[in-house]
């Protein structure tokens, strides 16, 4: 019984002893401790020897070469397609000579079509012509027959008219003498337009015959110019037509010049103009340089975006129709640059964590163009500060930490 008594005795003196030292749940708080229950500014917690500051990775602000761009999206197009259509319609193909993806020379031979149907007219042609130039020949008679008639009509009237002065011929016979002189004349003209109409006839053969000509020469269907043939329509035994591109017979790549005409959105169409250089990626080919040829004056209505033109020149491993990404080149600055990741963005801005004798100070800066991971650095950094590579809100001023630089970040920057 004493034994209990006197542990009992025990406890509750130790009781009292946590109790004294707030170490108990329901124990009063020591003088110069604030409640538990009251709010206010967090004070950095004050680092002791037991207790290391934290590592974070930094790293140093260093001037690098940033180049500001422009992303264009497009297709690939022609720089100048030529539709080739046959000169002479309604002919039949009867060979062709290039195929899709041929290079060919201003003046080459693409096609033939058929000719027997024009030497057919042409053979008809020349009958005309011969049956002309007898027609001709037989005005000409006319006319010199007409002219006799009428210098023997002329006399035999001259030499009636003293003969009625005498009263040794009558009235009549002078009048009929005088009616066949007018009739000789008559005759002569219609003679002389006989010979016109026949003239007429040979010029309008003629032409005919040059037409035909013209066309038989056409029946080879040749480039207008050289480049690469993209596309044939025509068939062998169709017929040769050319009254809308959808059937032209020929599409050719003028020098084999490919363009990517693309669409930017209209807030960066103004900061674009011919001549800025440009880098082109399309899929499965190889990175293709060109430059801004044309910035379309026009902004889609429903889609906000401008059209623009980045020709690529002559590329055999570029094929119109595929889809292509442009960056325009705007400009190139040397520039304080850090990783994106070390800026942070609150209501005043942007701003940086600084490391300064093993001390985090938050400073305010401008920050300029993007580039991939790294963002320009306008003002706020001096060149070889170093900052919290990857800052966060875990960090805040004042804050002790163990700084660790970053070779990788060092290396883009550089």
């Amino acid at each position: 019984m004493n034994k209990v008594l006197a542990a009992s005795a025990i406890a509750v003196v130790a009781v009292a002893g946590l109790y004294a030292k707030g170490m108990l749940p329901f124990a009063k708080p020591e003088s110069g401790h604030a409640a538990s229950r009251e709010t206010g500014p967090i004070k950095p917690k004050a680092i002791t020897r037991d207790e290391p500051a934290p590592a974070v990775t930094v790293v140093r602000a260093a001037k690098t070469a940033l180049t500001e761009t422009v992303l264009v999206t497009g297709t690939l197009v022609p720089r100048l397609e030529v539709l080739v259509a046959p000169e002479v319609e309604g002919l039949r193909v009867m060979e062709l000579l290039v195929e899709e993806g041929d290079r060919v020379t201003q003046g080459q031979p693409l096609a033939r079509l058929e000719q027997e149907t024009l030497r057919a007219q042409l053979a008809q042609n020349d009958a005309a012509l011969a049956k002309a130039a007898a027609s001709i020949a037989q005005a000409r008679s006319n006319i010199v027959a007409a002219e006799a008639r009428r210098v023997e009509a002329s006399n035999a009237y001259d030499r009636a008219k003293p003969l009625k002065q005498t009263g040794a011929l009558s009235e009549s016979t002078l009048d009929q003498r005088e009616a066949a002189a007018r009739t000789a004349v008559a005759q002569l003209r219609v003679a002389e337009d006989g010979l016109k109409v026949a003239e007429a006839e040979r010029a309008q053969i003629d032409a005919q015959r040059r037409d035909l000509s013209w066309k038989l020469s056409r029946t080879d269907v040749r480039a207008p110019v050289g480049g690469i043939v993209s596309r044939r329509s025509a068939r062998v035994g169709g017929l040769a037509s050319g009254t809308a591109a959808a059937l032209s017979m020929f599409h050719i790549i003028a020098d084999g010049q490919i363009e990517l005409e693309g669409e930017v959105p209209e807030a960066d169409l103004n900061r674009l103009k011919a001549g800025q250089q440009a880098v082109v990626l399309v899929a499965g080919a190889s990175e293709a340089k060109g430059a801004v040829r044309l910035v379309m004056p026009e902004v889609d209505k429903a889609t906000r975006q401008g059209r623009v033109r980045i020709v690529l020149g002559e590329n055999p491993g570029l094929h119109i129709g595929s889809f292509g990404r442009g960056l325009v080149t705007l400009r190139n600055t040397n520039a304080i640059a850090v990783p994106a990741s070390a800026v942070l963005f609150n209501a005043d801005g942007a701003y940086v964590q600084i490391v300064t004798a093993n001390r985090v100070v938050s400073r305010k800066v401008i920050a300029g163009l993007q580039m991939g991971e790294l963002v320009e650095i306008k003002e706020g950094v001096a060149e070889g500060e170093m900052l919290v590579a990857k800052a966060g809100t875990f960090l805040r001023g004042g804050d002790g930490v163990t700084p660790v630089e970053s070779r990788d970040a060092a290396k883009k920057l550089n």
